[in-house]
């Protein structure tokens, strides 16, 4: 079993927490948070009475991460420690297997699940623990599930209740919180300090320490000049045009400049809009638009032919669905355009200059053969555009840059698999790759190996998302690339993040200066502000919910507006899968593949998916419930609803205005089933 052993840097940040006093570690990425955490765990384990540990994260892999790394390493010869993630069977025991463990390891969002769950094996309560740690705490704010199960610890403490467990928080970047002054900041880390009802502390010591055992990359800013032609651009431009006369002129009032993220806004809005009035015409030519803004700001990111790719694979699914005159009007436009887009797009002289900036970076930085790097994109989209350009180029390929995606897990057709992402890690950290081509998923959490070199390319954070990236270039004399264009906006935001990075760091020596009295006050203070305005928001929200009997919504495809069932159809199964219990509802949507998941469920499995029989659309997929029913699952932004009021859109099922009542076996198996041979239930645990 590997020893404990840690710097000074490291002893310095973690006194008060061994004291039992709730605070934030606050070191840069590489300084050891999570050694300094599980240190404060073996501590608190060996002298607290009846400890009990758990230990928060917020994203998956990093269950796994944690526990093999570090804490089962180091702890798993002195104390039982389990890791419980959304695919682990444990976590449907929760609370009995939080009884029969020292330390758990887990997803904020499986804790929040399980205290608000009423059955035995499932519930716990905060007091069943002695200390919380939170993993990258900067993400307890807002809704954020961090703040949800912070803000039942905080209305507790101010409700008198005791034994509440004690509070370790870990962030690389508490951030400004979006304030550009010192006083804004100082009231930002203020509120991080209250919603986790902690001092923060950093080294003051051994700064020196810390400087040589993390040393800050070397950064450089390659700017690459104005591109003065881009002909391919300005024929999607004047096609735009031409989609902006077909529409109503009210329609094409106030939309922003075509290529950015301000005009992608504005054509959401257009097509919420014509969801709203039922005017489909509307809503086709803003998704449409919308589209062509994406290939814009592709063009302006990677290669002519890769913006071209997206079009063409949109238009391909569009040639499937149903065709009307907005439909026949929109893919002509496009078939007439193609030939002369497939020109311009194969014109070498009218190329990205950016890329041209990126092979120099790159080669220059690439000359070692053990050489690492991670090059950050915004998009998915993005990232599989550079990663094919990279593995195109001859003069890449010469220098043994052997490149990979890495996005986020998930189910949508550019997400990866969990499973993917663990490989394609470990192909990096054993040297098979030496290039991720990433989206933000690398720049917290994730146990990458050092880095000589990141490039940030094309990108608008903050200066969080900004310290996270540069945090991976940990290697001796590395470089920390910014590849922006002359005065363009991507140069402009990396200057303010400086200028926000060094701020952050005056706010926390500001608070840490806080006379104690005063500090906690001011946190008392912002902890009661807080508890009201969630108890006026969850009021709110109630009655958000109760607005409209579900009998009084109607659901229609937000495509072609075709009514197929009303909010009293709808069931939730295990307060998160939506589903259709109307029998007649079959008859609206047509199924197509398999759904393949990296994981399986304890009580239920993925189907085929689901999409309008009418236009196409994509509704969501089938899930068999129990190996009994098979019921179509729906995402609620496939659908506009009709209610008293209006037509009305939502991104999250949380957003409807209706009740949504609970799927119950017993209940809606007869009455919607009826020739469903119940013999099967005598085989069911339907506790």
């Amino acid at each position: 079993m590997e020893e404990i052993s840690l710097r000074l840097y490291q002893k310095e940040v973690v006194q008060r927490a061994l004291q039992g006093e709730n605070s934030i570690i606050w070191l840069p990425t590489g300084g050891g948070k999570t050694r300094a955490a599980v240190y404060v765990a073996k501590k608190h384990l060996e002298t607290r009475r009846n400890a009990k540990v758990a230990v928060l994260v917020n994203k998956v892999h990093l269950v796994d991460q944690h526990y093999q790394k570090e804490f089962q390493p180091r702890l798993g010869h002195i104390v039982k420690i389990m890791p419980i993630s959304g695919d682990s069977r444990e976590k449907d025991f929760f609370g009995r297997v939080v009884k029969e463990s020292d330390l758990v390891i887990c997803t904020a969002q499986i804790l929040e699940n399980a205290l608000i769950n009423t059955e035995e094996d499932k519930h716990v309560e905060l007091k069943d623990f002695t200390l919380l740690i939170i993993d990258e705490c900067h993400h307890t704010h807002k809704d954020a599930v961090y703040n949800k199960i912070m803000a039942r610890y905080v209305k507790s403490k101010l409700e008198g209740v005791r034994n509440l467990p004690q509070i370790l928080g870990l962030t690389a970047s508490p951030g400004t919180g979006g304030s550009r002054t010192l006083e804004g900041a100082v009231n930002h880390v203020l509120q991080i300090c209250a919603n986790l009802d902690s001092v923060i502390v950093s080294t003051e010591e051994y700064v020196p320490v810390l400087k040589e055992a993390v040393p800050r990359p070397i950064k450089k800013y390659d700017i690459v000049e104005t591109r003065v032609f881009d002909p391919f651009g300005d024929h999607l431009k004047m096609m735009m045009k031409i989609i902006h006369g077909f529409m109503p002129l009210e329609a094409q009032i106030n939309l922003r400049e075509m290529g950015t993220q301000e005009y992608e806004a504005d054509v959401v809005e257009l097509e919420k809009k014509g969801v709203q009035r039922e005017d489909r015409s509307l809503a086709q030519c803003a998704l449409h638009l919308r589209k062509y803004n994406d290939a814009l700001l592709i063009n302006d990111t990677v290669r002519m032919v890769d913006a071209l790719r997206l079009l063409e694979e949109f238009y391909s699914s569009k040639m499937e669905n149903t065709m009307d005159a907005t439909n026949l009007f929109l893919l002509g436009l496009f078939e007439e355009n193609h030939v002369e887009l497939k020109l311009l797009a194969s014109n070498a002289q009218n190329e990205n200059p950016k890329l041209d900036q990126l092979q120099s970076t790159l080669l220059e930085q690439f000359q070692d053969e053990n050489s690492r790097g991670i090059l950050f994109s915004k998009t998915r989209e993005g990232t599989r555009c550079l990663c094919d350009w990279v593995c195109a180029n001859r003069k890449l390929k010469r220098a043994d840059i052997r490149a990979a995606i890495l996005t986020g897990a998930g189910n949508g057709a550019n997400h990866m698999t969990q499973r993917g992402q663990k490989e394609t890690i470990q192909k990096f950290r054993d040297g098979t790759l030496n290039l991720l081509i990433s989206t933000s998923v690398a720049e917290e959490g994730l146990d990458i190996p050092e880095c000589n070199v990141v490039v940030r390319y094309g990108l608008l954070t903050n200066e969080i998302a900004q310290q996270q990236a540069s945090g991976r270039a940990r290697a001796q004399n590395s470089v920390y690339s910014v590849v922006a264009q002359v005065g363009g906006r991507e140069m402009r935001r990396e200057k303010t993040n400086e200028y926000l990075e060094e701020l952050t760091g005056r706010a926390v020596a500001q608070v840490q200066k806080m006379d104690r009295r005063e500090f906690c006050k001011k946190v008392c203070e912002l902890q009661r502000a807080a508890v009201m305005d969630q108890i006026l928001a969850s009021r709110q929200k109630e009655e958000k919910r109760k607005r409209y009997n579900p009998s009084q919504v109607q659901f229609t495809c937000r495509s072609c507006f075709i009514a197929v069932g009303h909010g009293d159809d709808i069931r939730v199964v295990n307060n998160n899968h939506h589903v259709n219990i109307n029998q007649d509802f079959k008859n609206y949507y047509k199924v197509g593949g398999q759904v393949h998941l990296d994981r399986t469920f304890e009580d239920w499995e993925p189907g085929r998916v689901i999409s309008c029989a009418s236009c196409g659309r994509e509704w969501g997929m089938e899930i068999k419930l129990r190996k009994v029913v098979m019921l179509p699952c729906l995402k609620i932004k496939n659908f506009s609803m009709k209610t008293p009021e209006g037509n009305r859109v939502a991104k999250q099922w949380k957003e409807v205005e209706f009740p949504v009542e609970e799927f119950d076996f017993i209940k809606d198996i007869p009455n919607q089933f009826p020739d469903l041979d119940l013999d099967l239930d005598l085989d069911l645990d339907l506790d």
